[in-house]
């Protein structure tokens, strides 16, 4: 099973400081620690709002929200994919990241772990078309490297 680990934003963050040396070296031998373990499928920090867009429909029809985002606590700062056997892993995963007071964020931080759907989530309704054009598509994007 996938799960993202979703990395909160802090006002550091949406500030667009960015990270020291010393959190670099800690997430990155972290990150390595998920690729050695087969667990690590991607990973990637963010921009900070003010750098984003939303676009909100209403009635089907799109509107564009510029950032910067009032509720940093609603933000994402980074997230990692990995697959493992379990909720239980995932959750050993990330208290595994190093939010050490002297390396990460000041020891603060906060990630939610969300379970991604796999297409049996869906029974019925993901009929065998429906199935074998996802399997297309999941294809083309690994052949083109994306």
């Amino acid at each position: 099973m996938r799960f993202m680990m979703i990395l909160k934003a802090t006002k550091d963050t949406e500030a667009g400081v960015l990270p020291e040396r010393k959190t670099l070296e800690a997430m990155g031998k972290y990150n390595e620690e998920l690729m050695k373990a087969g667990a690590l499928l991607a990973g990637e920090g963010l921009h900070p709002s003010s750098k984003g867009a939303r676009v909100r429909f209403s009635r089907g029809k799109p509107t564009v929200i510029d950032g910067p985002f009032p509720e940093t606590k609603e933000l994402i700062a980074g997230f990692w994919i990995i697959k493992v056997k379990s909720r239980e892993e995932a959750i050993e995963w990330a208290k595994k990241i190093p939010f050490d007071p002297d390396v990460h964020m000041g020891g603060e931080g906060e990630v939610e772990l969300r379970q991604v759907f796999e297409a049996e989530d869906f029974g019925d309704e993901l009929t065998p078309e429906l199935r074998e054009a996802e399997q297309r598509m999941r294809d083309e994007i690994t052949k083109a490297g994306r």
